[in-house]
């Protein structure tokens, strides 16, 4: 029987995203506009969060985009809106960071151009990285077993909660 264990609870990932959106204002106070891109499904409601954060201190516009891509086959990208990311801060989001795989073929389309700034941000990460992606805001770094596997849950543009089983 499957198991699961609550390692973060809605009103904790809460927390955790309006922390993270204070460190990437923090760390970008100077920009004149930041592009947040939110990894198709759960990435993409974590980047509206943290764009409502970031918009209740930052004076600069935000931008939300969402980007989809297969996370088993992730050469395909599709972004929802095409735009010149060139001279941009742009910041992907994604539910986990697991082995770094998606962010990594996430970032191709988006390294075609000259953007001026790349960060990464996850709501919960693991410990197990095959591709060397460092994620720069980590809301919760979680040691697993290779076989555990995270599952954050959303529900109505809502982080509801992340277990681990």
């Amino acid at each position: 029987m499957e198991q699961r264990k609550q390692i973060l609870t809605a009103g904790a990932a809460n927390k955790k995203l309006r922390r993270m959106a204070l460190q990437v204002v923090e760390e970008n106070y100077t920009e004149t506009q930041l592009v947040l891109i939110g990894i198709k499904n759960k990435g993409a409601v974590i980047a509206e969060k943290i764009s409502q954060y970031i918009k209740e201190i930052f004076t600069g516009e935000v931008q939300v985009l969402q980007l989809g891509l297969d996370k088993k086959h992730p050469l395909e990208i599709q972004l929802d809106t095409e735009m010149d990311f060139n001279g941009k801060v742009i910041v992907l989001i994604d539910d986990v960071a697991n082995s770094g795989r998606t962010m990594l073929y996430a970032l191709k389309p988006l390294l075609q151009q000259l953007p001026k700034k790349m960060q990464t941000l996850a709501l919960v990460e693991r410990t197990h990285k095959s591709f060397p992606v460092d994620v720069d805001y980590v809301g919760f770094s979680v040691s697993t077993t290779a076989d555990e596997n995270i599952k954050v849950e959303v529900e109505n543009g809502e982080v509801t909660g992340a277990w681990m089983d």
